[in-house]
């Protein structure tokens, strides 16, 4: 039932944000270049890697060893814009048609972060990932590691459509403040370690 609400939304919204999704591609075209979409590899249900698409939001700029600047430098007002409305997470909805990932669940992270887990943080991947969800409903990317990780957890275990349908609501009141965007001091999320604090 969940997969079919995913896809039925997921391609509602995507159609009915079509004029939206080309104008943005342009806009990053003209400002950013090219690639216009970030693939990442992320690990998703049951920790099968797949190929996360998002819109592009930074710069390639290299220092004077070719090697790329951190992310603070590369970011742009434009980029800092389409985080911050989540225009940049529109290609995602393909990733929900394709069955990688849902519109609610626990964040899709980096492959690096599979072997940091605890037991119980390890959790999250026994759901698809979302685009959206309860630990970006609660703060986003300003409250600690631990404490999205106990978010995750606590969806894993109480997921229903009817809290998906909760956590879609309050997503839309979360992107109109632009609320949690950034962790203090970091362009988005400070790197997780793994250790506890």
């Amino acid at each position: 039932m969940k997969r079919c609400f995913d896809f039925c939304i997921g391609l509602l919204v995507l159609l009915a944000l079509l004029p939206v999704f080309f104008f943005v591609s342009i806009l990053i075209y003209y400002k950013l270049g090219s690639p216009i979409i970030f693939i990442q590899e992320r690990p998703g249900l049951r920790k099968k890697v797949f190929k996360m698409m998002k819109f592009r939001t930074m710069l390639n700029s290299l220092d004077q060893n070719g090697v790329i600047l951190p992310d603070e430098q590369r970011m742009t007002t434009f980029g800092s814009f389409l985080r911050s409305s989540s225009l940049d997470e529109l290609p995602g909805l393909i990733n929900v048609l394709k069955g990688d990932m849902s519109l609610v669940g626990p964040r899709p992270l980096l492959v690096e972060y599979l072997p940091l887990y605890t037991k119980d943080q390890a959790r999250r991947h026994d759901v698809r990932p979302g685009i959206t969800g309860w630990a970006q409903v609660n703060g986003r990317n300003a409250i600690s590691w631990e404490d999205k990780f106990a978010l995750d957890i606590f969806y894993v275990d109480n997921r229903s459509i009817w809290f998906d349908v909760k956590i879609l609501f309050m997503t839309v009141k979360k992107v109109v403040y632009r609320d949690g965007i950034s962790a203090a001091g970091e362009v988005t999320m400070s790197k997780f370690t793994g250790k506890k604090p």
